[in-house]
């Protein structure tokens, strides 16, 4: 985990332990099934197998003008896609090399970059390592989708499943929010930041109420039965419900935090008499304190992310419940607002005043500033501790099924 860095030196050592983690998960993939598609919206597992070594090449070796020794792969694998509803790929399996073939080019590259990397900047470094901390959670979720006979996923022992939370409401006080970050570096320290993340800048939020929990299973269980569609990791077996954990299916485990999109947690939260969270409320709820100015740095105050405070950083595959964490409830005493599952907020996916996109990476956020993505904020059980930071921003469209995103609701 890396939640600031002091250099080049320290962004290195990252990339180096996050180039294991990412060789780690292609592990449990079947050497069969590399070329298959698990969510039909998105590329075939072996795409992603590449990407990560072809971003890097393609970011990293044109500042210090090492040539390519393999240019079809560096645009084969340059870019992921992120298609409408039903606009699905058409690729064929024959469009795709093999997947020796890919790992001697993911050897060479990590090798050239290496041997470069001392004349790399820290900002580039950076991005190369959280472009792959990132990946490392989102390929989580096409393996989550892999049949069970095509990956290797060792068994986990379940949490007890504990009582169920009582319904909580916590009063938040009117306050300042401050979203992103400023893009001086304080004490002379690098740290990093997204161009989404700049410029910081200061709202204020009305007080308002929100629930102390995530929504539950057991809650939308509720909503299911009022005659709503039932989630994506939901399965009706045998006259019951299952959850589609990552190494099958279990019974339904009503305390965990439900996994929706951000069209069902509307919808839950409008037949609830309710509605989903500001961005800035979020932020106030998360970092604010009663009766102060100052914020946090995370909600359970100042110090770094450890596994007592929440579910997050690869602890566990599936979530855990709702009550379980409560090292890491916020000031205000609200639970769980990082880890076990983004949440959604009713916050538009756009530019913070004084948007500047890099000069090396120009779409990275601004080809999604189109009004069709919605920001998420906290982390899941698979988000690596270093983009657990207050700045940090994930956006989806409103109808993706896949992520490990949940929601509580705010009173109206």
């Amino acid at each position: 985990m890396i939640a600031k860095t002091a250099g080049s030196t320290d962004v290195r050592q990252a990339l180096t332990r996050a180039r294991a983690r990412t060789d780690a998960l292609f592990g449990l993939v079947r050497p069969d099934a590399f070329h298959d598609r698990p969510v039909p919206e998105r590329h075939r597992i072996i795409f992603y197998f590449g990407h990560l070594e072809a971003f890097d090449w393609n970011l990293l070796s044109q500042p210090v003008g090492v040539p390519s020794f393999h240019p079809e792969f560096d645009r084969l694998f340059a870019f992921g896609i992120d298609p409408e509803a039903g606009q699905l790929p058409q690729d064929q399996r024959s469009d795709w090399p093999e997947s020796a073939e890919v790992r001697q080019y993911n050897a060479r590259v990590r090798q050239a970059i290496d041997e470069v990397s001392n004349h790399l900047s820290p900002e580039l470094l950076s991005v190369a390592l959280e472009h792959r901390l990132m990946h490392a959670e989102t390929f989580a979720y096409l393996l989550h989708q892999l049949p069970t006979t095509h990956k290797t996923i060792p068994p986990v022992v379940q949490l007890p499943p504990g009582p169920p939370p009582r319904p909580a409401v916590v009063e938040i006080q009117g306050g300042m929010a401050t979203l992103g970050r400023p893009r001086e570096h304080r004490n002379g320290d690098y740290q990093f930041g997204w161009d989404n993340e700049f410029d910081g800048h200061e709202v204020f939020v009305p007080a308002f109420a929100v629930s102390k929990y995530k929504v539950t299973n057991g809650e939308y269980l509720e909503f299911v039965r009022a005659g709503a569609k039932p989630p994506h990791f939901w399965a009706w077996r045998d006259g019951r419900w299952y959850w589609r954990a990552m190494s099958g299916e279990v019974p339904l485990p009503l305390t965990w935090p439900v996994y929706v999109t951000h069209e069902e947690a509307s919808a839950f939260a409008a037949w609830a008499g309710k509605r989903l969270p500001t961005e800035a409320e979020f932020h106030r709820a998360a970092y604010g304190t009663p009766g102060g100015e100052e914020e946090q740095a995370y909600p359970w105050g100042d110090d770094l992310p450890d596994p007592r405070r929440g579910n997050f950083n690869d602890q566990r595959w599936d979530p855990i419940p709702v009550t379980a964490t409560a090292l890491g409830d916020s000031a205000f005493g609200v639970s769980q607002l990082i880890g076990n599952g983004w949440e959604w907020t009713s916050t538009v996916f756009r530019p913070f005043p004084g948007f500047q996109p890099f000069p090396f990476y120009l779409g990275y956020s601004a080809r999604f500033f189109d009004g069709n993505h919605y920001v998420l904020k906290g982390g899941s059980s698979r988000t690596d501790a270093g983009l657990l930071r207050r700045s940090f921003r994930n956006w989806f469209r409103p109808d993706y099924p896949y992520v490990y995103a949940g929601f509580r609701c705010v009173e109206n």
